[in-house]
């Protein structure tokens, strides 16, 4: 993550970084459904409290907490408006060092983040992604 915020002039004191869970898994699993429902009153209140422009999903799992029906290999790099916060969903750091193909995609991924804090564009709404998915 560091050198990620590195290549884009930024460092981890810039950021606020916070997890779905706030109880590690144990041997690295996935949390389970139950464990990030159950410490969502949490994130929720972290967001209302730092208020942030732009919240960038790490992997697949924050990915759903904002699009439960999108796959992050598909919603990855492309911003998003949830209410008045720029969500921006790219690959999880840990993925890009497991399967190396997407370490060149994360990192062009956060070479837009500088962009997205100093203006975030007019993207797509949740609500218009849900009425065009409807649509089909």
């Amino acid at each position: 993550m560091e050198q990620l915020l590195g290549q884009i002039g930024m460092q981890r004191k810039d950021v606020y970084i916070t997890n779905m869970v706030k109880c590690r898994p144990t041997d690295n699993r996935d949390p389970f459904p139950g464990e990030i429902q159950a410490c969502g009153k949490y994130l929720d209140r972290q967001i209302e409290l730092v208020r942030p422009k732009v919240i960038v999903t790490l992997g697949r799992h924050s990915l759903a907490r904002f699009f439960p029906k999108e796959t992050i290999s598909k919603a990855r790099g492309r911003a998003r408006n949830v209410g008045d916060i720029t969500v921006f969903p790219v690959y999880h750091p840990a993925a890009a060092l497991r399967q190396q193909s997407l370490k060149g995609i994360l990192e062009k991924d956060f070479e837009r983040l500088p962009e997205l804090l100093r203006k975030p564009p007019a993207p797509e709404s949740q609500e218009q992604d849900e009425q065009q998915l409807s649509m089909f």
